[in-house]
């Protein structure tokens, strides 16, 4: 009897690990090189030439977008489309639009479009303020670590 009940926990343990595990890398798996929304748009919808230019966060329109790197990008207005068309390095935010804390330290988080910072021209997102503020707090170190983990972050966000 004793044996019965081990062997159904186990096959229990091992179903409850299956349908907890497989989705979750099945979800690692499906993820791009750029963070989108379930629709795939970049950023939340939010406008990244507006942070160059305007220095706030501002919502795109969705009728103004162009598509590149497999997202769809809005923006609030038809200047900001074609600035972003002609040089989208310089625009689009860091790593992806994922959390740029998270990329320093090896993995991929959300944003938060109001956690932002420009550091020599370049967008960084973040997760929320306190995470924003930790990733300013020591900004060099911070870009330095997730230029040397992005790459391969990247790669598995790509399934290479």
């Amino acid at each position: 009897m004793r044996g019965i009940l081990f062997w159904t926990v186990l096959v229990a343990m091992v179903v409850v690990m299956a349908a907890v595990v497989v989705p979750v890398v099945r979800a690692q798996a499906g993820r791009s090189a750029v963070n989108v929304t379930r629709d795939g748009v970049a950023i939340e919808g939010y406008d990244p030439v507006a942070y160059h230019l305007l220095g706030r966060p501002t919502i795109g329109d969705p009728a103004i977008t162009h598509r590149w790197m497999g997202a769809i990008w809005r923006f609030a207005n038809a200047e900001h489309r074609d600035r972003f068309a002609a040089d989208p390095d310089r625009y689009a935010p860091q790593y992806g639009g994922y959390c740029s804390w998270a990329v320093s330290r090896g993995t991929t988080a959300s944003i938060d479009p109001n956690a932002w910072h420009i550091e020599d021209g370049r967008l960084y997102l973040n997760l929320n303020p306190r995470i924003n503020r930790r990733f300013v707090a020591d900004v060099h170190e911070n870009i330095g670590r997730a230029e040397a983990n992005w790459p391969r972050i990247r790669e598995r966000l790509s399934g290479n």
